[in-house]
């Protein structure tokens, strides 16, 4: 195997698939990427059985193969080169890399021990725009478990459906039965309606990829599924996963839909006022008391702690219906207002006993619901 290709495009594609691999006692090899150069590219493959990932580099092939090497060893080094052309060549079990004044031999293995990486062609195919399916992952990712105890609620809801206008969406959806995340977007090409769980870790990973990626290129991602996989390709980087088996839990009717009380808020003002009050919540518990004035047109913040003291703030937003007070994790609160990626939010309530939900004023392909904290 050589090959030459420049720093940047093989440091990215290192960068990408290095944080798929560790140590593994059982399978070492799980710990090295697999370099394939054949057909004027290389692709760097990474995988944990679970997932994997394949970044193809444009690059010289002046001989093909395949060889393993260490994964953070390579990537480290990589990235330490100056942004020049880089020269790879395998010698014996050694890979031989050359950039500008610099060369190094780093030690690793032979192709065959690495797994075999599945190929999915046949399958139902969609077509997402790049910025919309990026901004949905960012929204509905904070609201994964974290814990495997149920597996589908550590995974996120992908709905394909046909609207009766004729109007193909994907919704996407999370919760780890605290808050909830929903997010609605347009698909541009469909083959038929599908329902599926992808695990919150596969999520990340295409979420990390899209980011990477800029807003350059490509404008749309593609996604296969099959019963039990999913493919998704874009620029250059395909990730392929397993599916969590089973079914999502009918989280549509935790949704609220008749309310009480509404809250027109910035976001800038409750997020300050909200990370005050965390000042002074009781660890794990992190409960702060908002109460919504629509006589005097005020949302009334307070919180308390035996550690460090009391806090109570006052702050005007447009208020309608029934005075309410609720109990609500102040953390949960902020990653709500943080993904509806707007200067203003509505908080829709009920009663204090009941899920608070937060949209965006005039959208309604974002909802957000907390759960109160029983008192």
């Amino acid at each position: 195997m050589r090959f030459s290709c420049t720093k940047e495009n093989l440091s990215l594609a290192l960068s990408l698939t290095s944080g798929l691999t560790g140590k593994n006692s059982n399978l070492p090899i799980l710990g090295s990427v697999l370099l394939k150069a054949d057909q004027q590219k290389v692709d760097v493959i990474a995988t944990n059985l679970e997932l994997a990932i394949v970044v193809s580099v444009r690059a010289k092939i002046d001989l093909p193969g395949t060889f393993t090497v260490p994964s953070r060893t390579l990537a480290e080094f990589v990235a330490l080169l100056p942004n020049e052309k880089v020269d790879v060549e395998l010698v014996g079990n050694e890979l031989l890399i050359h950039c500008a004044k610099s060369t190094t031999k780093i030690k690793g293995g032979p192709a065959d021990e690495f797994p075999i990486i599945p190929t999915l062609e046949d399958g139902k195919g969609f077509s997402v725009g790049r910025n919309d399916l990026k901004s949905a992952l960012s929204q509905v990712l904070p609201a994964v478990a974290k814990n495997e105890i149920r597996p589908e609620l550590a995974g996120v809801f992908f709905g394909f459906t046909s609207e009766a206008d004729g109007g193909n969406k994907l919704t996407l959806a999370s919760t780890d039965s605290y808050r909830l995340a929903e997010r609605v977007v347009p698909v541009t090409q469909a083959t038929e309606e599908c329902r599926v769980v992808v695990p919150g870790r596969t999520a990340q990973e295409i979420n990390h990829c899209l980011l990477a990626s800029g807003d350059q290129g490509d404008p749309t991602v593609s996604l296969i599924l099959t019963d039990n996989q999913i493919s998704v390709r874009h620029e250059g980087v395909q990730i392929i996963s397993r599916l969590v088996e089973g079914n999502y839990p009918d989280y549509a009717q935790i949704i609220p839909t008749q309310f009480k009380t509404t809250a027109v808020i910035s976001v800038d003002k409750l997020n300050k006022e909200l990370k005050a009050a965390g000042v002074f919540t009781t660890s794990g518990v992190n409960a702060a008391t908002l109460t919504f004035k629509p006589t005097t047109g005020v949302v009334e913040i307070t919180s308390a702690s035996l550690q460090t003291g009391d806090y109570h703030s006052e702050f005007p937003a447009e208020i309608t219906g029934a005075e309410v007070t609720v109990f609500l994790n102040h953390r949960y609160v902020l990653d709500g207002l943080s993904a509806a990626g707007s200067d203003t939010v509505e908080i829709k309530i009920v009663d204090g006993d009941s899920p608070c939900l937060i949209t965006v004023p005039g959208n309604n392909n974002f909802r957000y619901v907390v759960m109160p904290i029983r008192q």
